[in-house]
């Protein structure tokens, strides 16, 4: 299969495509900068272009079978005007010009498997949410779901959309993890406010095992929630990274105010949370590596 890949040199799309090109598919790789080539060993094409603009790249994209968007500007930053109006508009233009490439498709199908987030859900407290759960009312609800918008769009030339609502991604070399554990190996992690807010997670190998899985299952479509079984609350997860890393949590919580104050919007999200459950994938009987989030999840934390 030929596979379209953007945000590809990321943290997830590394693992993405390195499984991918195992698997025996040729990948090609959107990117604004050559020098990303570096980034891998296998045997993978690049073609350069911005995907929130239309370009050159849409030609390749349209000889692909498949295609993973994963490109989107971090969340993880003050939210000031221009920074959110970043986020939104990385998401809406980049899935709208693969949209449109994908109308004029050579094939006879296609599929686009399309990144979101559970922030799509806003915040809920201890109530279980599932796919078919109504989307919140914040900042990031809104990007979520204007971005599945765009990417459904897909749907009415015949394309298999499937919406991956990623949620915190745990791993050896990035996502959470690589913000966290500089923190808790100084022994200053500790919890966030009140502490109980839900961390609804996903181990990396578990996501990426997800999306080649949600590719090959051609009854899969609409949104897949691409979290663990078992959500924890933040108080939890802090006792855990810390046993981890062998360090204590010596330090009182750090109070919400105190985030606010620093991280403006955004600290919203640490504060509040979502919980989370995969149900279409536990109807499928999809088998998670790691379903609880366990001091073994971690045996390839860097020392």
């Amino acid at each position: 299969m030929k596979i379209f890949l953007t945000g590809g040199t990321g943290f997830i799309g590394r693992n993405l495509t390195h499984l991918l090109v195992q698997k025996g598919h040729a990948v090609t790789i959107l990117t604004r900068h050559q020098g990303k080539r570096d980034l891998f060993q296998q045997d993978v094409s690049f073609v350069r272009g911005d995907p929130t603009q239309a370009g050159p790249w849409q030609e390749r994209l349209r000889a692909c079978d498949a295609v993973f968007n994963l490109a989107g500007a971090s969340i993880f930053q003050r939210w000031t005007k221009t920074n959110r109006q970043s986020i939104l508009d990385s998401r809406i233009l980049t899935t709208r010009n693969i949209v449109d490439a994908l109308k004029q498709r050579k094939q006879s199908k296609a599929y686009l498997l399309n990144a979101s987030a559970i922030g799509y859900y806003g915040f809920h407290q201890d109530e279980l949410l599932d796919e078919n759960s109504p989307p919140g009312t914040d900042f990031l609800a809104s990007v979520a779901s204007h971005w599945e918008a765009e990417a459904r769009k897909a749907e009415a030339i015949g394309v298999r959309v499937v919406l991956c609502r990623f949620g915190i991604v745990l791993g050896q070399e990035g996502g959470a993890l690589g913000k966290l554990f500089p923190v808790f190996k100084l022994g200053l992690g500790s919890r966030l406010g009140s502490g109980t807010q839900w961390f609804s997670w996903i181990h990396a190998q578990d996501l990426v095992n997800i999306l080649w899985y949600v590719l090959l299952h051609e009854d899969t479509k609409g949104p897949v929630n691409c979290t663990a079984p078992h959500p924890v609350q933040n108080r939890e997860m802090t006792k855990i990274l810390a046993a981890v890393l062998e360090r204590p949590t010596i330090l009182p919580p750090i109070p919400g105010f105190m985030l606010k104050m620093i991280l403006g919007k955004f600290a919203e999200n640490l504060l509040r949370g979502q919980r989370v459950v995969p149900a279409k994938l536990e109807a499928q009987n999809y088998r998670f590596l790691f379903p609880e989030l366990q001091i073994q999840a971690f045996h390839i934390c860097p020392e």
